[in-house]
C-alpha cells in the first residue's frame, strides 16, 4: 500500500513541475526551421489500415511537381487528410484512376523504410491542386511529411513545377553568401 501511494506522490510532485515551467512557446521560442508553402500535384493515393463506413480509405496523398521537362515526378506525400474528409475524398480519388500518373520519378523505388504496404499506391490522373506545408526539401524531395493547407481548383499545372522549391533554395543560398 504505501507503494501506490510514494507513485501518487511522484506523480502529483512531477505534474505539478511541469505545471510551473514555462514551454518554450510561452517563452517567446521560435523554432529552428522556417515553414514553408508550396503547390503540389495530386498523383496518386495510399488506402489506410482503418476502414471508415466499411470501405478502405484513402490514407495518404503522393505529391508532384513538374520538371523543366514537363513530367511530373514523386516529391513527397501527405497523410494529413481529416478523418471526416476521407470518404468522400476517396471516392472523388477513385473516379479518376489511371495506370500510370508520375511520369518522371515514381514513388515505390528501394527505401530503408519501405513495407510490402507502402510500396502498393493507386495512380490517378493529376487533375487536382493541393497547397502544402513543410519545412525540409532536398535532393528533389519533402523529407518529412507536409501538411495540407488547402485545395486549390484555381491554379493550373504549370503552377506546379520543381521551379518553385528550386527558387526559395537559391534566395536562401545568395542570402547567405551576400547579407543585406
Amino acid at each position: 500500500m504505501a507503494s501506490i501511494g510514494r507513485r501518487r506522490k511522484r506523480r502529483r510532485d512531477s505534474e505539478a513541475l511541469k505545471s510551473s515551467i514555462p514551454s518554450r512557446q510561452s517563452r517567446g521560442h521560435v523554432q529552428d526551421q522556417a515553414i514553408s508553402k508550396r503547390r503540389l500535384r495530386v498523383g496518386g493515393f495510399r488506402y489506410g489500415d482503418k476502414p471508415q463506413a466499411g470501405r478502405n480509405v484513402a490514407a495518404s496523398l503522393l505529391l508532384g511537381l513538374y520538371g523543366a521537362d514537363g513530367v511530373l515526378h514523386h516529391v513527397g506525400f501527405s497523410s494529413a487528410i481529416k478523418a471526416r474528409e476521407k470518404l468522400a475524398l476517396t471516392q472523388k480519388l477513385e473516379a479518376i484512376v489511371v495506370t500510370k500518373s508520375f511520369t518522371g520519378n515514381a514513388p515505390g523505388g528501394p527505401s530503408r523504410w519501405s513495407t510490402k504496404r507502402s510500396s502498393e499506391w493507386q495512380a490517378v490522373k493529376p487533375t487536382f491542386v493541393v497547397e502544402v506545408s513543410y519545412d525540409h526539401f532536398t535532393g528533389g524531395r519533402f523529407r518529412h511529411g507536409t501538411t495540407i493547407l488547402r485545395w486549390r481548383p484555381d491554379k493550373k499545372a504549370c503552377q506546379c513545377a520543381m521551379d518553385q522549391v528550386k527558387q526559395k533554395v537559391a534566395r536562401e543560398l545568395m542570402n547567405a553568401i551576400s547579407p543585406a
